[in-house]
């Protein structure tokens, strides 16, 4: 088995004597892992970060085994990343909650948005909203999309203000009104909004954290989102 692909470089694990166990989102084969001989070495260790843009080649006897990587760099994003706390933990949690995916599985739309963000991480003053967006969208991936074109009670599509917890359907706030308490204030962001200022980002953190923690987590087997997850919410005041 043998093919050639592009991919955003996710985790790096040393393994054995030089070599390395490589996480890469691949844009037509999905989420991918393998050995990179040589990859755990200190030549290789500024190119070999998350975040990288490479072209890699993957070769195995037969398609269950975990195969071999020959990765080459096409772009590096450290330098971006590593001057930005936030951007760091972006990165990070990026990685483990595509680790949600089934492995080998392409998501071909969810890839193009995860290398627009990559590209954004430290660069762009919008990317905190741009990854924001990005768990909305890993969240229909997985699933659990959120239905937020018409209140979910009426029907209408005015004034929405709320999201259901249980089913994550928009709510307008006069039939939201007598339950407000027990729902998830919705993000002007997921409306398209241009809201970008820092307690936006933590709203929309905040509503696509209960929904990866009370819907996609357990579906999967988890307790919760990923620690790397929770650090960078943390970072936002969520």
């Amino acid at each position: 088995m043998e093919w050639r692909d592009e991919g955003l470089l996710l985790s790096v694990r040393r393994h054995g004597e030089g070599a390395a166990i490589l996480d890469i989102f691949t844009a037509g084969h999905g989420r991918h892992s393998g050995v990179a001989p040589g990859g755990g070495s200190r030549r290789m260790a500024p190119v070999m970060q998350p975040g990288a843009q490479l072209s890699v080649e993957w070769k195995a006897r037969l398609e269950s085994h975990m195969g071999a990587w020959r990765p080459e760099p096409i772009r590096s994003r450290s330098a971006a990343i590593m001057s930005d706390r936030r951007a760091l933990a972006a990165i990070g949690s990026i990685g483990a909650l595509l680790a949600f995916l089934p492995e080998r599985e392409p998501h071909p739309a969810l890839y193009a948005r995860t290398v627009t963000l990559a590209d954004a991480l430290g660069t762009d003053p919008d990317w905190p909203a741009l990854y924001a967006l990005w768990e909305l969208a890993l969240l229909d991936e997985l699933g659990f999309g959120l239905d937020l074109s018409e209140c979910a009670a009426t029907g209408g599509r005015e004034d929405l203000v709320w999201i259901s917890p249980r089913s994550g359907r928009a709510v307008s706030g006069e039939a939201g009104a007598p339950y407000a308490d027990r729902l998830i204030p919705l993000p002007g962001l997921f409306l398209g909004r241009a809201e970008t200022a820092p307690e936006d980002i933590a709203a929309a953190l905040r509503a696509t954290g209960h929904f990866l923690r009370h819907h996609a987590a357990p579906a999967f087997g988890r307790d919760g989102p990923p620690e790397a997850r929770e650090r960078l919410a943390a970072l936002f005041g969520t």
